[in-house]
Parts: structure tokens; sequence; C-alpha cells
């Protein structure tokens, strides 16, 4: 029962970074009806930034948060001007997906060239050692990956609801045309939810870069997983979001350990063709109506 437990506390960590990177596809396609494909590269940069603050230049670990958070909205913002704005303009439908994917591309080379191609150890800002929690072993670090996690999601909701630059990006979302009608500068919106999308992305690749190796190459597996919880939980629904990063993330840790590692990534895949065959929109997600 103990090692369930450590499994399924192991499990939920990682699904809610999947969740936070999966929250970015969901910024951007609730404003613009577009997927930034590099969003994995995104967690990649900032989690390197970040062990460039922390462990080259000696920046407290707490104090580099922001700063990557910083990083990833500039480099949010920048996929969108270059490879998502001229797209949208002429109403390509697959400029925005091959700009996105090839941007992030560049990114991967231009952080092997930078930080070399080995992957490279992050620092842990909290003690090693795992605490007892509820009779099983949970490291310091996974609690931090959950509070952060939910706290990073929550934030945004309370942006989008409380203030008038949130209004701005529900308004954009719910009806587009209406919103620019209102003059809502809806380009200046979409831009801001790429930026936000990359800010969160960032922000979790800090966050579990300590409990895993630091490298070139880690954003690509965990972005294409976060996809998968996007499309399992919903793109509409945060909560759909929330529920599918927990089961990925515990089927993968649960199958790792019971059956075999070289499997893990079998039930999560499976469970996304189940949901598309039965329910193309999600669990939680709402079939869109398009009025003619």
């Amino acid at each position: 029962m103990e090692i369930f437990l450590q499994l399924i506390y192991s499990g939920i960590a990682l699904g809610m970074i999947y969740a936070v990177i999966a929250f970015g596809y969901q910024l951007t396609f609730a404003t613009s009806d577009t997927l930034n494909f590099g969003q994995g590269e995104a967690l990649m940069l900032g989690a390197l930034v970040g062990l460039t603050l922390v462990d080259r230049l000696g920046v407290n670990y707490w104090l580099a948060l922001p700063l990557v958070g910083v990083f990833g909205l500039a480099q949010g913002a920048l996929v969108e001007r270059i490879g998502v704005s001229p797209a949208i303009k002429i109403k390509s439908e697959f400029g925005w997906i091959m700009s996105t994917i090839a941007l992030g591309i560049i990114f991967k080379n231009v952080a092997e060239n930078v930080w070399g191609r080995d992957d490279l150890r992050f620092p842990s800002p909290l003690p090693e050692a795992p605490i007892k929690l509820f009779g099983a072993n949970v490291l310091p670090m996974e609690l931090l990956v959950i509070a952060g996690a939910v706290l990073m999601m929550l934030s945004v909701e309370f942006f989008n609801r409380k203030t008038i630059y949130g209004k701005a990006v529900v308004a954009t979302f719910n009806d587009r045309d209406a919103a620019k009608l209102m003059g809502i500068n809806t380009g200046l919106v979409i831009t801001f939810s790429y930026a936000l999308s990359s800010l969160t992305a960032s922000f979790a690749g800090v966050l579990i870069a300590p409990l895993t190796l630091t490298g070139a190459t880690m954003g690509a597996v965990l972005g294409l997983k976060a996809f998968a919880v996007a499309i399992i939980g919903g793109l509409t629904s945060g909560m759909g979001i929330i529920v599918g990063g927990i089961i990925l993330g515990v089927a993968e840790t649960t199958t790792g350990f019971y059956i075999s590692t070289g499997y893990k990534d079998v039930p999560g895949l499976v469970l996304l063709l189940c949901v598309l065959a039965i329910k193309p929109a999600g669990l939680f997600g709402k079939s869109a109506i398009k009025k003619v």
C-alpha cells in the first residue's frame, strides 16, 4: 500500500506538470483557435535559463522563478509575432502549425549549441530527503510541483476573471469579431495569450527540472504528452485539463512500476485514442457549434 501511495504522489506531481503545459495550449486555442506546437521547447528553455541563473550566476532559486517567467513572456510573444500572426492575417489554416513546429526545432538547436547536448543536473532548492505523508514517502520537491502548478493555474484564472485585461481575453475567446467591434485589440490579446502560454511552460520547466535531468531534448516528450492531456481533458475545460493530467501521470507511474517502464507511455496513448473515438471534444470539453 505504501508503494502504491508513493506512485500516486509521483503521478499527481507529474500530471500537474502536464496540466500546466496543457493549460498553455488552452490559452492560445481559446483566443485564436491555434496551438503552439513548440510549447515543449518553451518548457525546455525555461529550465535551461533557470539552470543558468541558479547554477552559473548564483541567483537564488525563488528569485529565478519570476526572471524565468519574464523570459517566457518574451519568448511566447516572439513566437506569435513571427510564426502565428502572419498565418492568421492570411487565414492560413496550416501556416501556424508549420511555423510553430519550425520555431520549436530552431529553439532546440539553439539550446544544443548554447548549453550542449548532454543532460545537466538542476540543484534542488529543497531538501532531497523524502518525508512521510499518510504513510508513504514523498519528495518535498514533488509537493512544491503540485502546489506551484495549482497556484499558477489559479493565478491565470484570477487574471482572466478579475482584471480588465483578462476580461479582454475572455471577450476575445467568446467572440473575436464582436470583441474587435467593441474596440478590443484582438491581435494584441492573441500575442498576450501566447506570451502567457510560454510563461506557464517556462514556469513548469523550472519546477520539474530539479526532479529530472535538464537538457535540450527534455521538452519534446513533455510537450507531446501535455498535448495528449489537453485532448483527453478538453481544450475548452480547465478542470478537464487538470483531471486529464492526473489520469495520465498516475497511469504512467503505476504502469512503469507494476508492468514495465517500456510500457508506461501506452495507457495514456490508448486513453487518447479512446477519447478521440468516443468524445472528440474531450472528457470535459464542449463541442463547438459553428453558425453559418
